[in-house]
């Protein structure tokens, strides 16, 4: 896989690019942590069943070059329960079925690129557009979010420690 192309969007957008970054395939249903242009961990992830998009209200994962703002859930249990954010303190039952719930960790996402992601009617952090982990793991690797990028449990985890606020995540 060639990352070139990303790194210069990268540049454009965040300025130098020093450190390791995520990038989310959409197409393939897959995260990659890239250093230096080389994938260095991977991961199954689930996207949105309504496809990709910036629109607010399209319930569609963004596509563009972002950066973790904020983390969110260090320390919790895996399958922690967590609302607007906020740990609620119920456990879930991993691969129990139910509504969308965000759980595990939180790595909130914040789109730099001006009239793509950021910006009135199409700005992914006021959207809540999150990497998280999901109470149906059996479905990661399908599009079944909306709109935020899905992981299991554990490999939420593990990203969660893995990279700092401030890591670029590419989109596409």
């Amino acid at each position: 896989m060639n990352f070139s192309d990303h790194e210069e969007r990268i540049r454009k957008a965040a300025g130098d690019l020093f450190a390791p970054y995520v990038f989310v395939d959409t197409s393939k249903q897959e995260l990659h942590v890239v250093n230096k242009g080389k994938i260095t961990r991977s991961f199954p992830v689930s996207t949105s069943r309504n496809g990709v998009g910036n629109r607010e209200g399209s319930f569609q994962t963004p596509r563009g070059v972002h950066r973790i703002r904020e983390k969110y859930g260090a320390g919790a249990p895996l399958g922690r329960v967590f609302r607007d954010r906020e740990d609620t303190g119920e456990d879930w039952p991993i691969g129990q079925p139910g509504e969308n719930l965000i759980l595990t960790r939180i790595l909130r996402l914040e789109g730099l690129e001006e009239g793509v992601n950021k910006g009135p009617g199409i700005d992914s952090y006021e959207r809540y557009i999150y990497i998280h982990g999901a109470n149906n793991e059996a479905r990661i690797g399908a599009p079944q979010s909306q709109g935020c990028v899905c992981m299991k449990n554990a490999d939420v985890a593990a990203l969660f420690d893995a990279v700092e606020e401030g890591t670029v995540v590419v989109i596409d």
